[in-house]
């Protein structure tokens, strides 16, 4: 098995590597990566009801959508992500158990009572510290995790806080679980992730030698291509979304009405607003994205200029 303690904190550099390394090499490879602030979406969320979205655009935080089912997660500096990539038979692919355990082992040997509670999770005295996704490739299967060691729990609480009476639809939903950092817990270092990063690497050493593996100039541009073609556009991030409606109650000049709109692949086919309003006919067809429906209310002259930024918000 190659081993990859990589330093970038890139979140698309990183989603993509991940599925360029899944599809493109036929090794057994374990990765440790640190994201920059980044919200992660599963590939069958709908991505607008599961985001703090006006959050997101005002602190540049990106919504990435990656290739794995599951929940959506917050990405932060002091999160430790980590990725097996391996090879195995049909059928016997998917094994959650299996991929944590020796985080669940290494944390134990830490005196952390981490348990495996759920589908998917690593749980301290009932609070998440880790969430698991998975995704099979042909007869291969990428296992990626979280580990919140520090992270901003108060940002990571309201980046995925959501309304979830405003989206109807058949896509995947987060469950939402109260979690924890287990830096407090760990010998105090000047860099716990680092230490975590070390204990993990000596522990998976114990049974194989790993061989390290760094990303050629070959591989980097091969991830720079992917990021461009998938992972940085709007149409992979929430595009990909299922059909949802969406409703909410708006204020326009002063007044309360309701509001109903049908997206198919992120674009708006149609729109139900109370009242006689001249700009909903110019929503129709464009994506539901907040550049779009902030330029089409910027533009009407009967509206107060002052109120087009929140009355585009009340839109999502």
């Amino acid at each position: 098995m190659l081993l990859i303690k990589n330093i970038l904190t890139d979140p698309f550099f990183n989603i993509a590597a991940e599925e360029y390394l899944l599809k493109e090499s036929r090794d057994d490879i374990f990765m440790l990566y640190v994201n920059e602030p980044s919200i992660i979406v599963g590939k069958h969320q709908n991505a607008l009801a599961e985001v703090n979205i006006r959050l997101a655009t005002e602190n540049n935080i990106p919504v990435i959508r990656r290739i794995s089912g599951g929940g959506t997660v917050y990405h932060d500096g002091g999160n430790l992500n980590f990725s097996f990539i391996t090879n195995g038979r049909e059928g016997q692919l998917i094994d959650f158990r299996k991929y944590t355990k020796p985080i669940i082992e290494i944390l134990q040997n830490s005196g952390i009572g981490a348990r495996f509670e759920g589908k998917s999770d690593i749980k301290l005295n009932g609070l998440k510290i880790s969430g698991n996704a998975e995704h099979v490739y042909k007869d291969r299967v990428l296992h990626h995790g979280t580990l919140l060691i520090s992270s901003d729990l108060k940002r990571l609480a309201i980046a995925l806080e959501v309304s979830p009476d405003k989206y109807k639809d058949q896509a995947i939903k987060s469950i939402r679980s109260k979690t924890t950092n287990i830096g407090d817990l760990l010998v105090p270092s000047n860099n716990k992730i680092d230490d975590i990063q070390n204990q993990i690497i000596s522990y998976l050493n114990k049974d194989q030698n790993y061989g390290t593996f760094e990303f050629s100039n070959k591989d980097i541009e091969a991830i720079k291509n992917l990021i461009y073609q998938k992972y940085d556009t709007w149409d992979w991030n929430f595009g990909y979304s299922p059909p949802y409606e969406f409703r909410n109650r708006i204020s326009i000049d002063g007044k309360k009405t309701k509001i109903q709109l049908k997206v198919e692949k992120g674009i708006i086919k149609e729109v139900n607003i109370k009242g006689e309003h001249k700009f909903q006919e110019y929503l129709r067809g464009i994506r539901h994205y907040y550049p779009e429906i902030h330029k089409i209310l910027n533009a009407m002259p009967h509206l107060n200029s002052q109120d087009v930024q929140e009355l585009t918000w009340s839109f999502f």
